[in-house]
């Protein structure tokens, strides 16, 4: 029994995407199971930086992978999963965004454990510090969260997700130049809004 549970585990984490999407069509759902829970944290994270709130995140995250699910026959395999994932959770944000008349929320959210979502360690030596940075944090996520939803989403990718150009390339269907200026044009953005966010204060 112990064995077997243990064979499991190993099946789990050595699976490839591939070869899970391919027992899932077979009808072994539990596969898409494992392939939930291989990328349900990173989907989770972009949906929240793009929409700001938490009970949106999970929607949009929950829409994504339900969406998968439904069309996962229609995944033809000349890109990576996590890319198709990715576009498909992009699309549920996009959905929510325009629905709400593009109404952006406060940043001011926590991961599933509680955590705050940070842009760097808060944790540092004294209290004073610390409420400067949480403040400083503050302005980063609101100029972030200003920001159009196609130059949001490069950023979050890029910066937050650690996504190389040519994976962020291959989610959006975009040209890697094009993916460059939007990143080069968003920073700059989100520079002057930290100014005058900065300069408000």
């Amino acid at each position: 029994m112990a064995e077997g549970l243990r064979q499991f585990a190993n099946n789990e984490t050595e699976a490839s995407d591939n070869h899970l999407i391919a027992r899932t069509l077979a009808g072994e759902t539990e596969a898409f199971s494992i392939l939930v829970r291989r990328w349900e944290r990173p989907i989770y994270s972009l949906t929240l930086r793009m929409l700001g709130r938490d009970e949106d995140a999970r929607d949009a995250c929950q829409e994504a992978f339900l969406s998968a699910f439904r069309n996962l026959s229609k995944f033809r395999g000349d890109a990576k999963f996590s890319s198709w994932m990715y576009r498909i959770a992009l699309n549920a944000c996009h959905t929510r965004l325009r629905s709400s008349n593009g109404i952006s929320y406060s940043l001011d959210a926590e991961d599933e454990n509680g955590h705050r979502l940070d842009v760097a360690d808060t944790r540092l030596e004294s209290l004073p510090d610390q409420l400067q940075r949480d403040e400083q944090t503050q302005l980063v996520r609101r100029a972030l969260q200003a920001l159009p939803p196609e130059m949001r989403q490069v950023i979050v990718m890029k910066e937050y997700e650690e996504m190389t150009f040519a994976e962020i390339a291959e989610v959006l269907g975009l040209p890697v130049s094009t993916v460059k200026s939007r990143l080069y044009t968003g920073l700059q953005q989100m520079r002057m809004r930290l100014n005058h966010l900065r300069q408000a204060v």
